[in-house]
């Protein structure tokens, strides 16, 4: 099913947390938002190694 940009918006309801994530070599940099765009918390950075993530998620 193709969908196009305002369907795709239309799936963003007020139960929707938007995390992104900007991937690097050494570092990731990772940040939350609400439907509304409003920001959870500052961005998270983590290392890009295995200790990184882990650290990260617990």
């Amino acid at each position: 099913m193709n969908y196009n940009q305002n369907m795709k918006i239309a799936q963003i309801t007020s139960q929707t947390l938007i995390i992104g994530v900007d991937i690097a070599k050494f570092k990731h940099v990772a940040r939350a938002q609400n439907f509304r765009g409003i920001e959870f918390e500052s961005p998270c950075q983590f290392e890009n190694t295995k200790e990184g993530f882990e650290h990260f998620i617990h």
